[in-house]
């Protein structure tokens, strides 16, 4: 079994908090992550059984009451009638650990259901697995780049980044290599969220558009969402696509890099850039094979493959930064900006070049010239095997350095 780095983050979180829920995508692993921690005690229940399920509905107090505790309750998001009880019943006993929790979308979204649990309830993020996780690498790029500058020498091993891409982070289809296995785990997938889990959520009109709009964001992955350009070419009151594209979102379908911005009088773009959750589904979404790394998409394709791996990251780090991005009217831009709490800044950009110079750090000496005192480095990231010193403060990374936290020689 593939050891999850949020193991130990749900182990802590059960011996002092009374709610712990598990958020993610559907299939990444939430369902056999809790299910390490059932025992003779804390008994295992999912709302995908139809009886369950209809139980819960009809009658969520008396429901829980049913199931005792400690709980494991997989698929919470299907049942919201259930989260008021949960209040009533943690209030009356308020005893660490007496529920895990899943949930396949994102119910602090749903009204009234995070100020049911505020205060109540520890909020863990599991996401697809990290190529870390895959190949059992410790460390956490992320937490490093706040630590020590990483050291301009070094050389890595080759990233076979094709294969990475196609495989993704979702654990079937990332630990098969049979790509036509994987083709249909992506389309079963995506009809499963679609037919299912967007009318779990709410009821909408049109759902015969959400796999055009999902083509049309993997085309624009890694731009800002211009939601009216969408409208338009879709045809969709704009308005209405918002609210699709906030569902695709709560399903942790699409992902958001929001905009870095400190109080400054320069222009900062304000609009967030959407990403799909795992490469493997936007090569499906897109209708393209591995080979796209060697085409047109290959930009695109990487962005979005770091993005997907930094948003993993960010998860499971000890400093929980946040993820943003750089970008100005005059068009200074940097792909990834993480924020510390405590504000330190370090830059990320994706390049698709073997070959980095001088000229490719120069939105990250942007970034440093707009807030020097908090920026702690930069990294350019491309498909090499060596470190490249670029500028002071600035250094050229393999890409596999996101796995490989330290170089090999």
């Amino acid at each position: 079994m593939i050891h999850r780095r949020a193991a130990i983050k749900v182990a802590e979180a059960l011996s002092d908090s009374p709610v712990t829920i598990l958020l993610g995508p559907r299939q990444c692993g939430k369902s056999t992550l809790a299910r390490t921690f059932e025992s003779n005690e804390r008994r295992y229940a999912t709302l995908d059984d139809p009886d369950l399920l209809y139980e819960a509905k009809r009658n969520p107090k008396g429901f829980l009451a049913m199931m005792g505790t400690p709980l494991i309750l997989d698929e919470v998001q299907r049942a919201p009638e259930l989260f008021l009880p949960l209040k009533l019943a943690v209030d009356q006993k308020r005893t660490p650990g007496a529920y895990l929790l899943t949930g396949s979308a994102n119910v602090l979204l749903m009204p009234k259901v995070a100020d049911s649990l505020a205060g109540r309830m520890e909020v863990i993020d599991l996401l697809p697995l990290t190529q870390a996780e895959m190949e059992g690498k410790p460390g956490n790029l992320v937490d490093r780049l706040f630590g020590e500058p990483i050291s301009a020498r070094g050389r890595w091993g080759e990233p076979n980044l094709a294969e990475r891409i196609a495989r993704g982070g979702f654990p079937e289809p990332a630990l098969t290599r049979d790509g036509k296995r994987r083709a249909a785990w992506a389309q079963n997938y995506v009809r499963t969220l679609l037919d299912r889990d967007v009318r779990d959520l709410s009821v909408v009109e049109g759902l015969s558009q959400f796999p055009r709009l999902l083509n049309l964001l993997g085309a624009r992955s890694g731009e800002p969402t211009n939601i009216s350009s969408l409208s338009r070419e879709l045809g969709i009151a704009h308005t209405t696509l918002t609210r699709y594209v906030e569902l695709l979102k709560s399903l942790f379908l699409v992902q958001q890099v929001g905009p870095w911005s400190a109080d400054l009088s320069v222009r900062l773009a304000k609009t967030p850039k959407s990403y799909l959750v795992d490469p493997m589904l936007l090569l499906h979404v897109l209708r393209r094979g591995p080979e796209a790394l060697s085409q047109d998409l290959r930009p695109r394709l990487l962005e979005s493959f770091v993005a997907a791996e930094l948003h993993r990251l960010v998860g499971v780090s000890e400093l929980r930064p946040l993820l943003l991005s750089l970008r100005t009217v005059k068009h200074h831009e940097v792909d990834f900006v993480l924020e510390s709490p405590t504000g330190e800044l370090v830059g990320l950009d994706v390049i698709d070049d073997k070959v980095p110079t001088r000229s490719h750090a120069d939105g990250l000496a942007y970034l440093s010239d707009l807030a020097p005192d908090r920026f702690r480095q930069g990294i350019v990231l491309y498909e090499g095997t060596e470190a490249v010193p670029l500028r002071e403060g600035v250094v050229a990374l393999p890409i596999s350095a996101l796995w490989d936290i330290e170089p090999l020689s």
